[in-house]
């Protein structure tokens, strides 16, 4: 580390060049920056005071990434040509590396510089255009995220580049889908590329760096004053607001730097926001206050359709959203533009696809409470909403910039939750990302049905019921073809609750047997009939053999009460004049392949119920879209 230490050639007050490949140092007494050259400093001009910003960042910190030691030994602000900042602090590492950390909205990216190879082209600045890839390293695709030009503003500590205040620069933000980012700087004849990935606190072994607190001076300020009515305001995310709505006259306001401008006076509000500015919700990631409201529309057909946002903030969080339409919700995150593709009409987020439901351009209505870009009534961008249940995936595109967002439906029940309140309204019709309510009557019924399916194939197959009764009969000659004999069996018990089959058996050749049979319960005298034939027929026709009938019939009859049967067989046979052999044979618990079918079928009908009015759901769900997969999309009624 080479130490230089000289004077301030504005101030005259000492500066030190701590690092040895260091360019520029902040002088903390009059804030200019000094450029060191081979042999001379030069005073490049006076850099703006820093804004407080709350960052848990601070110069001096000593943190570790992947291994390798770092130190934070400068900051830079940066004003985005749309209105806001950045801060970007530069981590000089024990291996030689600089390392530039952009912080933005609780979020932070760190990159370092790469040496391209010569034939290496990067696009120029006037053909890069948000969500197009831009540029391919190894397996990674870049996609571009945004372009913009950034002016240098507030700086302190020691900086690695050539630093003027007021200088501005253009760029390029890339993004890749596993967290890549880069930036690709256009402020040289040759585009500089530095490339990392969006980080947290922990990666950067600083988990437990905390925003320092505030003075209360800077907290008086930032109760503010109307400079059209006069009335007090306060601002809760003071660090990161660029405009706000005075609650007493209803103005859209400017805000730079603390400073507040007046823009417009806003219409009566047309609405009234559910859940009023300033309350404080509980969710997944953390407790967040509601620090602005949004009403916008699309127009389909001539039809206008409205819906609202709710702007929530957590310092340590950064900012998320609730999204109310038909008084259906959404919890809103942001994503990194690299991490979607779109595919035609699809879109392709963490390996799983969504459907397109609606394109189309959305207009702000109405603003109220405050807000971290330069919102106005009338601003438009293109929308682009892809759906997968519960989920929906939003892009909203201008020509500068590409944001996507995924959003996770909630019922009203989850919102009052999280706010404790109730009584929020009830949704009406079906939202794009609604979960169908019922689909859990599939997972139980394909279990049922594997079960009994499983349970059927082992009966079918395995399971020949119990034999209670079988025995041979020898018929004697009749006297006459009307002529029958009577035969009556000994006692055999049956089981209660077990279906029966009789079989009779004859060997017969082109002629029949015909027996009809009671089974008669000894107690109760209960009687139970049944009847059939034996016959069996075969021969040659055209040269081609033929046959039909069953030597061995079987027939089923239901259960009977448990207890002692005898049975009556009264039997005739065709050729009377011959005596003849019969074998009754009777078993209790027989599977049969018709009960099998009956029971798939029965424990089929509500999901069978449940699929047709899914498909009425999902029909509801595609009213809307100008995507709609079925044939007319109709209004149904709800």
């Amino acid at each position: 580390m080479s130490v230089v230490q000289a004077f301030c050639p504005s101030c005259g007050a000492p500066i030190t060049f701590k690092r040895g490949s260091s360019i520029v140092v902040i002088c903390e007494y009059c804030r200019s920056a000094v450029a060191r050259g081979d042999r001379t400093f030069e005073d490049l001009g006076k850099v703006a005071e820093l804004m407080e910003t709350g960052s848990p960042l601070q110069i001096g910190l000593h943190g570790s990434y992947q291994g390798i030691a770092f130190e934070l030994t400068g900051r830079a602000q940066l004003g985005h040509q749309m209105g806001g900042m950045w801060d970007e602090w530069y981590a000089a590492f024990s291996d030689g590396r600089w390392g530039w950390l952009a912080e933005a909205q609780g979020r932070f990216y760190l990159t370092f510089q790469k040496q391209m190879p010569q034939q290496t082209l990067l696009p120029p600045f006037e053909s890069v255009q948000p969500g197009q890839p831009a540029l391919t390293l190894g397996s990674i695709n870049l996609t571009v995220a945004e372009k913009g030009v950034a002016t240098s503003l507030g700086a302190q500590g020691e900086i690695p580049y050539r630093l003027t205040p007021g200088e501005q620069h253009s760029y390029a933000d890339l993004s890749g889908p596993h967290g890549e980012f880069a930036t690709v700087d256009y402020s040289e004849a040759r585009p500089v590329l530095f490339i990392g990935r969006e980080v947290t606190l922990a990666d950067l072994g600083l988990a437990s760096a905390v925003a320092p607190k505030r003075h209360a001076q800077q907290v008086a300020a930032f109760q503010l004053n109307c400079p059209n009515c006069g009335g007090r305001l306060e601002l809760r995310a003071p660090d990161q607001t660029q405009r706000v709505t005075c609650p007493n006259c209803g103005s859209l306001l400017d805000v730079n730097q603390g400073n507040l401008r007046f823009l417009e006076a806003l219409r009566p509000a047309p609405v009234t926001p559910v859940i009023p500015i300033g309350s404080v919700g509980n969710f997944a990631p953390g407790k967040m206050t509601v620090i602005g409201f949004l009403q916008r529309s699309v127009t389909f057909d001539g039809v206008i359709y409205y819906w609202e946002e709710y702007l929530l903030y957590e310092p340590q969080l950064g900012f998320r959203w609730l999204v109310r339409s038909d008084d259906h919700w959404n919890f809103v995150q942001t994503l990194a533009p690299g991490m979607v593709t779109e595919e035609g009409d699809k879109a392709r987020f963490a390996d799983q696809d969504y459907k397109i439901y609606q394109d189309a351009a959305a207009r702000v209505e109405y603003v109220s409470g405050e807000f971290y870009w330069k919102v106005s009534v009338g601003e438009t961008v293109r929308a682009v909403d892809y759906i997968r249940p519960p989920y929906i995936l939003s892009q909203e595109a201008t020509s500068n910039e590409i944001n996507w967002s995924l959003g996770t439906y909630l019922k009203p029940a989850d919102v009052e939750q999280a706010f404790g309140i109730s009584g929020l309204p009830k949704p009406s019709g079906v939202a794009p990302n609604q979960p169908f309510p019922h689909g859990y009557i599939y997972k139980l019924w394909g279990k049922m049905f594997l079960a009994a399916f499983l349970v059927g194939l082992v009966m079918m197959f395995f399971g020949s019921g119990s034999e209670v009764f079988k025995k041979s009969f020898e018929l004697e000659p009749r006297k006459s073809a009307d002529d029958t004999q009577v035969i009556f069996t000994e006692p055999f018990e049956l089981r209660g609750n077990k279906n029966i089959r009789v079989a009779a058996t004859a060997d017969v050749s082109n002629t029949w047997v015909y027996l009809e049979g009671d089974l008669i319960n000894e107690e109760t005298g209960v009687v139970q009939p049944f009847s059939m034939p034996v016959e069996y027929y075969s021969g040659v026709e055209d040269g081609e053999s033929w046959s039909e009938g069953d030597r061995s019939p079987e027939l089923h009859l239901s259960a009977l009460p448990a207890g002692k049967y005898t049975m009556r067989l009264e039997v005739q046979w065709e050729r009377w004049q011959q005596p003849q052999t019969l074998e009754i044979n009777v078993v209790q618990g027989v599977p049969r392949l018709l009960y099998w079918v009956l029971t798939l079928v029965a424990i089929s009908v509500i999901p069978l119920l449940t699929a047709l009015y899914h498909y009425s759901f999902e029909k509801r769900r595609w009213a809307d879209s100008n995507f709609s997969p079925y044939d007319s999309g109709g209004d149904d009624d709800d």
